[in-house]
Formats: C-alpha cells, structure tokens, sequence
C-alpha cells in the first residue's frame, strides 16, 4: 500500500489472532463489544482488499478502495452485524463458528456501505452521517481540477463504482467463509435473497417517487423489502444458520425480525421528519424532498383524503418532491402529521410491531442471557425503550411455549 493510500485509511478495532483468548472467553470477550470485534475483522479483510487494489492501480486504490474502506469501518451501530453475533448466541452457537460469524457480520457492514453510498446517489444527498457523502466528498476533491458539472458527474460515478466495490467484496467475504457443506449451502441463499430483496426495496422507493405512488400497502411492502428483511431478518436468519438452529426456532427469530425491521423502518421514517441532526448526521425533511413515499406520508394522505381535509392535500401536494423546500413548509408538513393523526398512527404501529416481534420470541429455545441481549436490541433498533426487567442468568437454555403466527401474518400487520 502507498503512503498516500495508507494516509487515506488507518485500520483500526480489535483482531483476533491466535494470541488471544480462546474458546467460552472469546466469546465473551466479543459479547462485551460485538462492534469493535467486527471492525477487527473488517481491518483484517480490508487490508488485503487495500494492498490488492494498490497492485491494480494506485489512484483507484485511494481514489476508491480507501474511502470504502474508511467508510466501512467508521460506520454506523453496527446493528447488522450486531443482529448477526446475537441471533448466533441466542441459539446456542459457540466457539467453532465464531470467526465465521464474525466474518459474516464484517460482509453485512460491507453490503450496508453498498447500499448507503447508492442511496445517496439516488437521493442526491450531501451528508452522510454529519459528513460530505461519498459521491460529494469526491465532488469536491475534483472540484479545482475540472468544471463544477464533470466534478458532479465523476462524484456520482465514483459512488456506483464504490458501491459495486463494496457489494464485491461483501461477496468475496461470505464465499470465502470456512463452514460446514449444509450450512454453507443455507447462508449462501440466505445472502442471494437478501441481495435482491435490498435491491427489490430501494426500486419501490425511487419508482415511488417517480410516479408519486403513495398507497398504505405498497408503503409497508417497501419497508418490508429494504429494511425488515434487509435489516433485521435476514442478519437473524443468518445467526442462526451459523448455530445451527432448528427450524422452530429460525421461524420464530425470522417472524420477530420481520416485525421489528418494519418498525425500524417506520421510526427512520419519523427521525427523518423529526430527528435531530446531530444525531441523525443529516439534515431533517430528505424523504419529504425526494418524494420518497413513506408509510407516514401514506396514512396523512388517506386520512386527509377520508376527511375531506383540503389543506392538508395541498400542503402535500405542494411540498412532496420538492427539493427546494424551505423550514417553514417543512413545519407545516410536520403539522399535518400531527394534525392527521398520521405520527400517532405510526408510533402505535411501531409498538404493536415490536410487541408483537417480542412474542414470537417466546416460542423459541433461546439461551436467556443471550436471549435477553436480542431483545433489548430489537427494541432498540425500532426506537423503543426497554422493559424494567433485570436481565436473566447466562448460559441456560430454557423452553417458553406460545403459539406462534407466521411471518407473513406478523408482516401484514
């Protein structure tokens, strides 16, 4: 790797090397920060991924490789790759396949680079996680050498580039992962089905956008495809195969993961709106903007449509889409959700999804400790806060029946 791409991205987190502890105090030590121990992985993966691209061509490497990487390892909550780690534990996975969990989870962060740098292409959004996104951090590197519009230009292609990248290596990651025939065969098509069912997602929402498509059931069948599936379910799924779970209990962790990655979806609908920036890392009102048709824009509009509520059409009619929308038309947006009922409307939804996604846990053999830590963060994930409950006594496995209902049931509600 040359100085200048070393500059551009400093590894960091914690690797595992065989100097450090093994067997039930490896698995606690990554219990006691999933997060830092997947950036230990992903600094392990990404800097082979580095010096290859270096051997390529330097300035893709910096121009491109680096800022991947940078922007993997920086990331967000980790939530996927969280999911993963706990959805193993959960169902009794140990030692033998902790360095495969870990490397799935290294993967979902590099497919969520993917999809985060295309959806700011799509959105033409300059911020990303209260910094230049990609595509206008590359913009603006450019910007001195060439005109205004080839900068522009190069920035949005550099990002599909990137994320293409990123989408590869994610692949490159899962198929190089030491597993058992079956399980092996099980994680693969876990991930093809998630690949596209993230893609199937973000074409609901530009083509959403385009056509002002704003129904109540294509809404949640969006935020079913890129976010509950994508999100939640899928890294659940994935954690389980790792353990070998039995189908009653993939069911019921894949019927709460859906659940609950509907309500993740529906609060990041309402951060949008009413989150503040210094914790979203982006300014308020984008999806209103882009016209991105929500779940919450979809219940204003058909409540206003049942009350016969005219100024409550025409504010959004006259503010969705709009790129140039001021403050002040943002407010009054925001005063039709309240005055509609659409963010009460939602806010309940999101409780009875995440109840609901909580039960279902309950029908699966789940061990406790570890069980527990699930739960807390899918409540987290929607944004709801925990139960008073103090936390369960580790490493027991116990059996909770309920009748459980199917995923789709738990989808349509």
């Amino acid at each position: 790797m040359s100085p200048s791409t070393a500059q551009e991205h400093r590894p960091h987190g914690t690797r595992l090397h065989s100097a450090h502890p093994t067997g039930s105090d490896a698995l606690r030590a990554v219990d006691a920060d999933v997060p830092g121990a997947v950036r230990g992985m992903l600094a392990e993966l990404l800097a082979r991924r580095l010096t290859a691209a270096e051997a390529v061509d330097p300035l893709f490497a910096r121009d491109l490789a680096a800022r991947v990487a940078r922007f993997t390892e920086d990331g967000g909550k980790f939530s996927r790759s969280r999911l993963v780690w706990w959805g193993m534990r959960a169902c009794g996975g140990d030692q033998s396949v902790l360095r495969a969990t870990l490397r799935i989870g290294a993967a979902l962060e590099l497919i969520q680079t993917c999809a985060l740098v295309h959806d700011d292409v799509m959105d033409d959004a300059p911020v990303r996680r209260g910094r230049p996104s990609l595509h206008a951090e590359i913009a603006d590197r450019y910007a001195g050498e060439t005109s205004a519009p080839r900068a522009a230009r190069l920035g949005h292609a550099s990002a599909i580039l990137a994320g293409d990248l990123a989408l590869a290596w994610a692949d490159d990651v899962v198929a190089d992962t030491e597993l058992s025939r079956a399980t092996t065969r099980e994680v693969r098509d876990l991930w093809r089905a998630m690949r596209m069912e993230m893609v199937a997602g973000q074409y609901l929402d530009v083509h959403g956008e385009a056509t002002s498509a704003r129904s109540l059931s294509r809404a949640i069948r969006a935020a079913c495809l890129k976010s509950a599936l994508y999100s939640v379910e899928r890294p659940l799924a994935l954690g389980a195969a790792l353990a070998g779970a039995t189908p009653t209990t993939t069911r019921a962790l894949c019927s709460a993961g859906r659940c609950v990655g509907i309500a993740f979806q529906l609060r990041d609908d309402l951060l949008d709106v009413y989150g503040d920036p210094r914790d979203t890392g982006k300014p308020p009102g984008g999806d209103i903007r882009s016209g991105k048709p929500t779940y919450l824009t979809a219940v204003a509009q058909a409540r206003a449509e049942t009350a016969g509520d005219r100024h409550a059409l025409a504010v959004l009619r006259d503010t969705l889409g709009r790129a140039d929308l001021s403050d002040a038309e943002l407010a009054a947006v925001r005063e039709v959700f309240e005055a509609t009922g659409a963010r009460a409307t939602v806010e309940a939804k999101i409780d009875r999804l995440v109840a609901q996604g909580l039960r279902h846990l309950d029908g699966a053999l789940l061990a406790p400790h570890a069980g527990n830590r699930l739960r807390a963060l899918l409540r987290s994930a929607a944004g709801t806060p925990p139960p008073e409950t103090p936390d369960a006594a580790p490493d027991d496995v116990v059996p909770v029946s309920l009748s459980l209902t199917t995923t789709d049931e738990g989808a349509r509600r």
